[in-house]
Order: structure tokens, then sequence, then C-alpha cells
């Protein structure tokens, strides 16, 4: 390639990240900014107290979960048919009427429509690993994955800070401030994204599998990725307990103050955010993303099994690096994952993932809290709030098993993987 061509698609490559790091760390800052706000909010819409309003800002977080599950695969399908660019705008053009509408939400209706909208529109994550895959060859891949996985980190951790302090001057500014971001985002990828995928790369949409069953029947019949998908989903299960009863753990068991967690979760969210965007970039070239899983599943299960024996305040915060290091896993098994599968099926097998994401958090959040409340309520037969987190490290270790039988089949097939065409009606 020419010196001039190879300018060129450099220049493209850095605007395509930067979009794609902007439109997945809005997207991560969206679904935290309403954390803080949702209690006021929904107190303030149905006319209850906040203890009430708790049980509609359960549903809420769920729904919009449930839909990012539900839509993963579709829109990935869907920039496997027209590209990654219009799929990415539409759902940034989608996403600012969305927060314009949730701004002005006269009730909870409109509120919980707007969340479900919001989580169909953010179901991209799919779509934006996907574009980045287009881009990236020669062993950058796995780095880059850590990057968006670094973003959308970073966004969940300033989210909920962003939201709370933009509610000190209304519980609705968030929702404008993050209108005219991702509008101004919109703006950006107008003018400077480029399409990633080419038009002989495209494939009709199979709607039969561009669905949550449809992708998992398309990963049952290609064994060499359903081992580790199996893997993804035991890790994910394991992983979520942090979201789902971290506050509630640290609160009942060491009685910390509401500062004290929301640093906590700062540090934490900035570990992951490092691991993935930082120390990923260095250890993926030097040992090899299977590699570097296993040291990640090593960290991940120290963790958990130290949080759920932990004593004391000081035994919590020596355990916050290994948790952190947990987050090599995804990057890297994804990476395993998209070398293994051809260009034109990226977009099936990052929403095939999306969906994976989406179900691990909506049941992982039932199981954690649901445990948590059984072993800290009153008569409780055994009082032990760090169950969840032992429950995690069982999920954890159960994860190692079908990754491993998956890197073997990996091994004795080095070509892509060739999902399957036919086998479903369409």
């Amino acid at each position: 390639m020419l010196p001039a061509l190879q300018a060129i698609r450099s220049k493209q490559d850095f605007h395509t990240l930067v979009f794609i790091a902007g439109t997945v760390l809005l997207n991560a800052i969206g679904a935290g900014l309403i954390i803080p706000v949702t209690p006021a909010l929904v107190a303030e819409l149905s006319q209850t107290t906040i203890a009430d309003a708790a049980l509609w800002g359960g549903y809420i977080a769920a729904s919009y979960a449930a839909m990012q599950f539900l839509f993963g695969p579709a829109v990935g399908a869907i920039s496997d048919r027209f590209g990654r660019r219009p799929v990415l705008l539409i759902s940034l053009a989608v996403l600012t009427i969305d927060y314009l509408i949730m701004t002005f939400a006269g009730s909870l209706w409109v509120l919980f429509i707007g969340r479900l909208l919001a989580g169909v529109a953010s179901a991209t994550y799919a779509t934006a690993y996907a574009a980045v895959s287009d881009i990236s060859h020669n062993g950058k891949r796995a780095t880059r994955f850590g990057m968006v996985g670094a973003a959308i980190g970073f966004g969940f951790v300033i989210g909920p800070v962003i939201g709370g302090t933009l509610a000190l001057f209304g519980i609705r500014v968030p929702f404008y401030i993050s209108a005219i971001l991702i509008a101004i985002t919109f703006v950006y990828g107008l003018f400077y994204m480029p399409e990633t995928l080419p038009k002989a790369a495209r494939k009709a949409i199979r709607w039969r599998r561009a669905n949550p069953v449809g992708a998992a029947l398309d990963i049952a019949q290609t064994p060499v990725l359903m081992w580790l998908f199996i893997a993804l989903f035991l890790f994910e299960m394991a992983n979520f307990v942090y979201p789902a009863i971290w506050p509630y753990y640290t609160i009942e068991a060491f009685h910390w103050t509401t500062a004290q967690v929301g640093l906590s979760l700062a540090i934490v969210g900035i570990g992951f955010s490092s691991v993935k965007g930082g120390l990923i970039r260095w250890i993926i070239p030097r040992k090899g993303e299977a590699k570097t899983v296993l040291y990640g599943f090593f960290f991940a299960v120290i963790a958990l099994l130290g949080f759920a024996f932990a004593p004391n305040t000081l035994t919590v915060i020596l355990l916050l690096p290994p948790a952190a290091l947990g987050a090599m896993i995804p990057p890297a098994m994804i990476a395993l994952m998209s070398h293994h599968v051809s260009q034109d099926k990226q977009g099936r097998l990052q929403g095939a993932l999306t969906s994976i994401i989406g179900l691990t958090l909506v049941l992982s959040t039932l199981m954690m809290t649901q445990l948590f409340t059984h072993f800290t309520a009153d008569g409780a037969e055994l009082y032990y709030p760090g169950a969840p987190f032992l429950l995690a490290a069982t999920f954890m270790v159960l994860a190692i098993g079908p990754f491993l039988i998956g890197l073997k089949k990996i091994n004795g097939n080095s070509q892509p993987v060739a999902l399957p065409e036919s086998t479903l009606a369409e």
C-alpha cells in the first residue's frame, strides 16, 4: 500500500476509534446517570415515597437491560447487512430524542417507555465492537477491544457521578445534558465516521437468527465458539455481583457510609478501565489472549473468595486490585472469538455477545440481590452478607472448564468459523 493511502487509512481509523469510543462512553454514561436520580424522579412521577419508588426503579433498570438482551442480535445483524455507520448514527439520533422525552416526562409510564427505547438504542455495543474489528488487524484487535471496554467502564464510573452532580440543578437536568452530548457525537460521526464494512462483505439479514434464541442456536451449532460463550456467560454471571450488591454488602457488613461506597465504586471503575485500556495493551502482545484470560480467572477467583470471607474494611481494600485484574478476561476472550469468525459474521458474533451480557445482567442482579436479602434479613438462620460473592466465585471457577475446552478446539481449528447459513428456516 502506498504511503499516502496508509496515511488516509490511519486517519480514517483514528476518526472511527474516536467516534466509537465516544458512542459507547455516552451509552454507558446514560445507563449510569439515571441511578442517582431515579428514586427522586420516580417518587415525583408516581407521587409515592422513596421507599415505594425503589420497586419501580428496579423494574426500570431491569427493562433497560432486557431490551439490550432482546435487540442485541438484531442490531448486530442489521449492521452486517447495511454497515456499521448507519446503525450507529441512527442509534445516536434515537437516543437524543429519547433523552429529551425523559427530560420532559410527565408520567411514570413515559419515563418507563423512555428507558425501554434507550435500552433498544443502546444495544449497539455489538456494532461498535464489529466496527473496531473491521479496522483492526495484525494483533491490534484485542488492544482496541480493550480501549472500547475502558471507555464503557469509564462511562459506568462517571455516569452516576455526573447524574448526582447535575441533579443538584434539577433532577431532569442530567437527561437534558446527555441529549446535548449525544447530539454532538452524532454530528461528529455524520461528518467524520467512515463506513468500516466493505459492501462485498455484507450479508442479507436472516431474521430467524437476529434474536437471542436464533443467535444461541447459531452458536450451539459451532462447538469452537459454543464453549467460549458458556465460559463468558458464567464469567458475566459472576462479575455482575459487583454492581448488583456492592453498596448493600459494604454498608451491611462493614457499615460504610454513602461517601465510602461511592469512592470505592470510583476506585473499582477506574481500576477496571485501566486494566482494559492500559494493561491489556501490554499483556496481550506478550502472553497472548488465552494466557491473559487464564491470568484474569486466577485474580478474579481470589478477589471473589476474599470478598466472600473478608473480616474487615482493610481486607476489602486490599482485594480491589485483584478484582480489577479480572477485567482482563472479556476483551481477551472476545478477541479470541473474533479471530475465528469471518468479517461478514462479526456483527452477528458481537450481537450474540451483547445478548449474553444483557441476559446475565438481568439474571445475576435478581439472583444476587435475592441471595443477599435471604442471608441478611431479620431472623435469617445464617447471617452471611458475603454469600453472593461465594456464589460468584463458584460461577467463576466453573467458567474455567468450558474455556479450556473451547481453547482446545480452537487450537485444533485455525480457520475462521463458518457460522451456519441454512440450518434455520428463514
